[in-house]
């Protein structure tokens, strides 16, 4: 029997090879971490992540050939094939500090694996990692190897939060990236018949190492690309009285373009797209192309600039202050269909209205209080470092409240602010908001779900990103 080991199990590593398991019933696999935390919840009803369909999957095959595991060392010693989802947190201090990779938790497990190995293996990268990164993990593998031979592989995962099993069912492609000398061609073909068990064949493209680690990089660079594009657009649209939703329509029906990721919000969040873009500036840098470095640096500094507006509009819109006023956040995952919260743009929106001395009530249907204080108490950067080197015990904002009901947060609240598209906020009672709010009532809707019009009746003043403004918007022009 086939075994396969997975370091880190978290939203990768868990869903991944949970999938894994499931298509491939001859192969054992075992998920490994040194949080007794989080490998106790995934041996648990209450899995430490939600993902649609994820928990249906752990239960069918935990205990038959899906395990969850603290011993580390064991489960690698014994596994033909190892996956490393190792967080890869950007650099905070030093060399490359606010941009660079941190590979401290890749080095370690390498070395790890060195140490342990008593047979030959396949090394698999599964973490975003920088471009030659291989090549760096495969030095340290060599040097402690004691004869044993590693192959390394390069295998990033291309999931989108919410929609993870489907994507892990009926992946758009798999790319696996090998050395292109025979052991490297057989280490490829061991792992990309891993996969063909159910992933059509011509869908599992298989690359050199670093076409595969440059892929992971360059996909999410385009994609944030798209989303501060049209979010630049909506800047221009509430200039002119152009409508953000018309004109994405339009130019996405272009079939060169498509319609994907045209959807004006507050801007993007998520673990990946921010730490990738980063990364991909500094290795530009430190491969003399300053120019291009710049390109992909003002995508991040247009997601920076459409947060800033939308808080900007926010307090200019009332009056140009909310201090001490009541101000509903109604989501707080940086996306629907995930308690994920990392990068989340609320994070910045509401540290925004902090700072003008907002009094903040948030209502996410998925994220704890524990969490959104969390958040808002780490330094950035901060969340992508395993749990135990996080703050121990968050502080405690005092200006901010945390609710298991969107009613309750939007009581005598000045203005409400959605954040997260969770479906739940179209067809809430907004009559009923509206009653139980402080007068002028306003909306501002960070990612387009509302009908404005409906809400406009009620006797709320709307601002819509990318939106014809409302005429009392248009007599209080933001400070951008």
């Amino acid at each position: 029997m086939v075994k396969i080991c997975c370091i880190g199990a978290g939203y990768v590593g868990g869903p991944t090879m949970a999938v894994i398991a499931l298509k491939c019933p001859d192969i054992e696999v075992a998920v490994v971490d040194i949080s007794v935390p989080r490998i106790d919840a995934w041996n648990s009803d209450k899995l430490p992540i939600y993902e649609p369909g994820l928990e249906d999957i752990v239960k069918q095959c935990r205990g038959k050939n899906l395990f969850f595991s603290t011993d580390v060392e064991k489960h690698v010693r014994e596994a033909d094939i190892v996956f490393v989802s190792v967080n890869t947190p950007t650099k905070t201090t030093g060399l490359g500090a606010g941009k660079a990779a941190d590979l401290t938790y890749w080095e370690s497990a390498a070395r790890m694996i060195a140490d342990v190995s008593v047979s030959d293996k396949i090394v698999v990268e599964k973490s975003t990692v920088p471009v030659k990164t291989a090549e760096a993990i495969e030095k340290i593998l060599m040097h402690n190897s004691k004869g044993i031979k590693f192959q390394i592989l390069s295998n990033p995962e291309f999931l989108a939060e919410g929609t993870a099993i489907a994507d892990l069912f009926n992946p758009d492609r798999v790319l696996i990236g090998g050395r292109e000398t025979p052991e490297g061609f057989k280490a490829v073909q061991t792992l990309k018949e891993v996969y063909a068990n159910w992933v059509p064949e011509d869908q599992i493209i298989t690359t050199n190492l670093w076409s595969a680690e440059l892929s992971k990089l360059a996909a999410n660079a385009f994609l944030a690309q798209r989303i501060s594009s049209v979010n630049a657009m909506s800047a221009l649209c509430e200039s002119t009285g152009a409508d953000v939703t018309q004109v994405s329509y339009a130019v996405g029906t272009d079939s060169r373009i498509g319609s994907k990721f045209l959807n004006a919000s507050v801007g993007f969040g998520g673990s990946c797209f921010q730490k990738d873009i980063l990364n991909l500036v500094y290795i530009c840098q430190c491969n003399g192309l300053p120019e291009v470095a710049e390109y992909w640096k003002q995508v991040i500094k247009i997601n920076d600039y459409q947060k800033n507006r939308f808080v900007n509009r926010i307090v200019s819109s009332m009056f140009n202050t909310v201090s001490n006023k009541k101000v509903a956040i109604l989501g707080f995952a940086f996306k629907k269909d995930t308690g994920d919260t990392r990068e989340t743009p609320a994070i910045d929106v509401c540290k925004g209205l902090l700072g003008d001395k907002a009094l903040i009530s948030i209502y996410d249907p998925q994220v704890t209080e524990k969490q959104i204080m969390r958040d808002l108490a780490m330094k950035k950067f901060d969340w992508d470092h395993p749990l135990h080197l996080q703050p121990m015990s968050p502080t405690t904002v005092k200006q901010v409240s945390v609710t298991w009901d969107a009613y309750a947060a939007t009581k005598d609240a000045h203005a409400v602010c959605i954040l997260t598209e969770w479906d739940e906020f179209k067809s809430l009672d907004y009559q009923k908001i509206f009653d139980n709010m402080q007068k002028p009532a306003f909306i501002f809707d960070g990612r387009n779900i509302m009908n404005v019009n409906k809400l406009r009746e009620i006797g709320f003043i709307v601002y819509s990103i990318g939106k014809p403004l409302d005429p009392w918007l248009k007599d209080m022009p933001a400070f951008v």
